[in-house]
């Protein structure tokens, strides 16, 4: 996969040419609903079937019933032509509403698929890209082949079979006329594929284009604060012009190109039927034919040209869809770093014993060392705080107990078992880990704390918010629990979205529990609540604490200052005090801090 960089100004590399794997495995969207393509296909056929008859149909009024007078077959014939039309209305209002039905099952499950596989990507997947550029390819791409999927697959292999029969009877009819008319057939074989290398290139920059803009406004939203806030509303317009201009710009490319078709088939589809009447007139060619077969043979180049238009179409959309599958599937694609070992299984219940052993982790296999040798052992329900310098490494061993990472060496065993060997969801769901960004969902607040234990009541809830002194603030907004905050928890405090956090984790009573700068954005008095709070949930459970503020952590029963992806001291708070090492240093020069502000 090509390396995609984090910005809304790049382009992502394309691939140079259509990729026909891409397009096959659209048919493994199609194979479930192989009955009702079935019953599609065959009225489908029929149809195609009374196509090839009218023209048939009409030659035998003109020559037979007409010249003779015959008025009892020219009535059965029109009779006949009238079912046929009547059949085929219907027919086509059921292939419409049919095709239709069974393109957006497959567009269901094509964003099912994507959804579903993007949950189990890596941070580093969403680290690596705009989320406009992850978004737009759940949503715009898919909704873009739904025309393509809903009607091109199947009536595509309408037009060939309609293709195919017309020629049969063509050449059954009169087989010099039927040579004639394939004599400007090369010329449109040759358009069209002149057109192809032109086209694809214009939607892939067009798709480029598109990803870019979507990337831009979603950036644009998510900082819209700032942007308020230094006044920067006309800057920010001048660099949304700039991107929707590039995207008109392709789109008018791409749009010049992809009607070039459609005129160049016509125009050869009518030079073909002049082309007809010219040879069966003149008798060219050793042509000899009655009046009835050239008006069946017009008829028929109709039917057959009709079918090179559409397949010529399907043929343009398929270019054009190709840009985005390249895309959707690219994604599918991507095989998450950390996923379960074949045979995983999953973790009993655990006690909470923490084994780290001789752990060294680098992002890759020949970068540097972000962790060098690092060993700890944790009995169940104790307390370890884990400080340092930023970048020293103490949020990377946390998320190798998480198992967001894998170690390179060494190993993290969680009560004897290594996280490498049991399932991802039964490890997790034994852990419960609070970061500083918190996320809170749009919703109520009751959902928000209720999705740390989705079967969790009422009571619960309120018990675990009342034990991180949620309760009070809750209390006070407009509807309680059932009051609604918007997407990310705009309409709360920082405080306040960390303390609903702070509920959720608890309310999944975890046996580990992590908390990264968990406390960072609460102030002095909440915080001295909530540790009095939390003293009871904290016994018994094995807790890692990170956190800058190390008045939060005096009570821990063992801190350990990481450096360098290493540990250089370890003790309790007022063990490392008496040292005065790396630790007192920290601690001194906070104290100080606190000194001069109160100052």
């Amino acid at each position: 996969m090509a390396q995609q960089r984090n910005t809304y100004r790049e382009d992502e590399e394309l691939e140079e040419s259509i990729n026909v794997h891409d397009i096959l495995r659209v048919g493994k969207y199609l194979k479930p609903y192989a009955g009702q393509v079935a019953r599609i296909l065959a009225v489908v056929i029929s149809m195609s079937c009374i196509l090839v008859s009218v023209p048939y149909l009409t030659k035998v009024a003109i020559d037979e019933a007409i010249p003779h007078r015959d008025l009892g077959q020219l009535g059965l014939l029109a009779g006949i032509l009238a079912a046929l039309i009547l059949v085929y209305e219907f027919a086509l209002r059921y292939r419409t509403v049919a095709i239709t039905r069974v393109g957006q099952m497959m567009l269901k499950d094509m964003r099912r698929d994507i959804f579903t596989h993007i949950q189990t990507l890596p941070f580093s997947y969403f680290d690596s890209r705009p989320h406009g550029k992850i978004l737009i390819r759940v949503v715009n791409y898919v909704n873009t082949l739904s025309d393509t999927l809903s009607s091109g697959l199947i009536n595509v292999i309408s037009d060939v079979f309609t293709f195919v029969i017309t020629l049969v009877v063509m050449f059954a009819i009169d087989w010099r006329l039927a040579l004639w008319s394939l004599v400007l057939f090369p010329a449109l074989l040759a358009w069209v594929y002149g057109l192809k290398i032109f086209q694809r290139r214009a939607y892939q920059k067009l798709s480029n284009k598109q990803s870019n803009l979507n990337a831009y406004i979603h950036e644009s939203i998510a900082g819209v604060k700032t942007t308020q806030t230094f006044a920067q509303e006309q800057a920010q317009f001048r660099n949304f012009q700039e991107q929707q201009g590039e995207v008109r710009a392709a789109w008018m490319k791409a749009v010049h190109i992809q009607f070039l078709m459609w005129p160049g088939v016509q125009t050869i589809s009518v030079m073909t039927i002049s082309f007809i009447y010219f040879v069966g007139v003149m008798g060219f060619g050793g042509v000899d034919v009655t009046t009835g077969v050239l008006i069946a043979f017009v008829g028929y180049a109709n039917n057959f040209w009709n079918p090179v238009i559409n397949i010529g179409n399907f043929y343009n959309q398929l270019i054009t869809c190709s840009a985005y599958l390249e895309r959707i599937f690219e994604t599918l694609d991507v095989v998450p770093e950390i996923q379960d070992r074949p045979g995983a299984r999953d973790l009993p219940p655990i006690e909470g014993r923490v084994d780290f052993s001789d752990v060294v982790f680098r992002y890759e296999d020949d970068g540097r060392n972000i962790l060098n040798l690092v060993d700890f052992h944790v009995e169940p329900g104790r307390t370890i705080a884990l400080v340092g310098p930023t970048g020293a490494g103490k949020t990377t061993i946390i998320s190798l107990l998480s198992r967001f990472y894998d170690v390179s060496e060494g190993s993290v065993k969680v009560d004897g078992h290594d996280v490498r060997d049991v399932t991802l969801a039964s490890l997790r769901r034994q852990m419960g880990v609070m970061l500083q960004d918190t996320f809170i969902f749009s919703g109520n607040v009751r959902e928000n704390i209720r999705y740390g234990k989705l079967d969790a009541t009422d009571e619960a809830i309120e018990a675990a918010a009342k034990a991180v002194h949620a309760h009070e603030f809750i209390m006070e907004l407009p509807d309680g629990y059932d009051t609604v905050v918007e997407e990310r928890g705009s309409t709360l405090s920082a405080g306040q979205r960390q303390l609903i956090a702070f509920a959720r984790v608890l309310l999944a009573d975890p046996r580990i529990l992590i908390l990264d700068e968990a406390t960072s954005n609460i102030d002095t008095r909440t915080e001295e609540a909530l540790q009095a709070g939390l003293a009871h949930l904290l016994k018994g459970r094995t807790s890692f604490i990170i956190a800058h503020r190390l008045s939060t952590i005096e009570n821990a029963d063992e801190i350990l200052y990481i450096d360098h992806g290493q540990i250089v001291e370890r003790g309790s708070h007022a063990e490392l005090l008496r040292r005065k090492g790396a630790y007192w240093r920290l601690y001194e020069s906070q104290y100080a801090m606190i000194k001069a502000a109160v100052a």
